[in-house]
């Protein structure tokens, strides 16, 4: 079997799609300066999106704060505790590895035992470790299908033992081989910016359902959210669509008929489901929608999983709050979550 190449590093653009994405798996290997504020923050703080122009990108707290940055107190990056060192550690050592690592070379490595390493990765990352190593196989094929010709080859390259493997890894994740050796060039993605009276908001779809809906932002941060897509001001044929969506944040709590198309872990896909179960009108903490999946240790992934989704308001993340009966945080600020969560129990 081939072995997959290691990972390239980060480019400034990688890091800012990270940074949209608030992909917690990056936490700690650099944090994300913003001048307009004087704060730096880890990869997945879900304060809201900050515009381009104003951030930039550091190794760690000792350059930001060189630079004259201070800590955001909301997810604390100047922090860190042993399990999180361990984590981060743990994600090095896959990120760079040109075979698979087995959980007890893993537990060695970091000096955790593998069953306390599994936990704590897992909770942190929302995969388990082999489950991150079969994520960063497809990725590394995804990049090796984008420069091959030959898909079977590219799918060796990338260090799959035979292309039925590759097949059983892309089953439930949307795009195919074709899709991936095209850098997923081939989908079109149709936008718009929308008046609302929670203020402007950005909605986008594919012919199969609305992939993206978030408030405050255009059509560089939808860039950003899907780097190889071709973006398609919308017209005509998306204009009915587009108006259920506008109904449905109106008057959140309806809309549950409107399709999407959304692209997520196994457990991501499992947490956004929850959250479409929950009532209009009522609120979960992170702790029990973990323990409504059957994995009450599971908070910190319910909450990357939360802060991964992509389509506010049709997948209902505002409807999380803290153990403590609080608001918590939301993407978008606090003052439309809590409109928001108002219309529910008002309608």
């Amino acid at each position: 079997m081939n072995p997959a190449a290691p990972t390239p590093p980060l480019s400034d653009d990688d890091r800012w799609r990270i940074a949209i994405a608030r992909d917690r798996r990056f936490d700690g290997v650099f944090v994300t300066g913003v001048h307009s504020t004087g704060i730096y923050c880890r990869p997945s703080c879900p304060a809201r999106t900050p515009l381009r122009e104003n951030v930039r990108f550091y190794s760690g707290p000792e350059a930001a704060e060189a630079a004259g940055l201070r800590a955001c107190k909301r997810c604390a990056p100047d922090r860190q505790s042993r399990d999180e060192a361990a984590v981060l550690a743990a994600l090095a050592i896959l990120r760079d590895a040109e075979e698979a690592v087995p959980l007890e070379r893993l537990g060695r490595l970091t000096d955790y035992s593998p069953a306390h390493l599994q936990r704590i990765f897992t909770r942190a990352v929302g995969l388990s470790p082999a489950a991150y190593q079969r994520a960063l196989r497809r990725e590394r094929a995804g990049a090796a299908l984008a420069g091959s010709e030959s898909v079977t080859g590219a799918i060796y390259t990338a260090g799959y033992g035979a292309p039925s493997r590759f097949y059983e890894d892309r089953k439930d994740n949307g795009m195919s081989a074709s899709d991936w050796q095209a850098g997923g060039r081939g989908r079109t993605i149709h936008w718009a910016v929308v008046e609302t009276t929670l203020g402007d908001m950005l909605v986008a779809a594919t012919d199969k359902g609305v992939c993206c809906l978030a408030f405050g932002e255009g059509e560089e941060q939808l860039r950003a959210r899907f780097p190889a897509a071709e973006l398609v001001p919308a017209g005509r044929d998306f204009r009915a669509l587009f108006e259920e969506v506008t109904a449905a944040v109106e008057q959140p709590g309806t809309g549950a008929d409107i399709p999407l198309d959304v692209k997520g872990t196994a457990f991501q896909h499992r947490v956004w489901q929850a959250l479409r179960e929950i009532p209009a009108g009522e609120t979960r903490s992170y702790g029990a929608i973990a323990a409504a999946l059957g994995s009450p240790g599971a908070s910190r992934a319910v909450g990357g999983a939360n802060g991964a989704n992509h389509v506010a308001v049709l997948i209902p993340c505002h409807r999380v709050i803290a153990a403590d009966g609080g608001l918590g945080g939301y993407a978008y600020g606090t003052a439309i979550k809590a409109e928001l969560l108002r219309r529910e129990k008002r309608d």
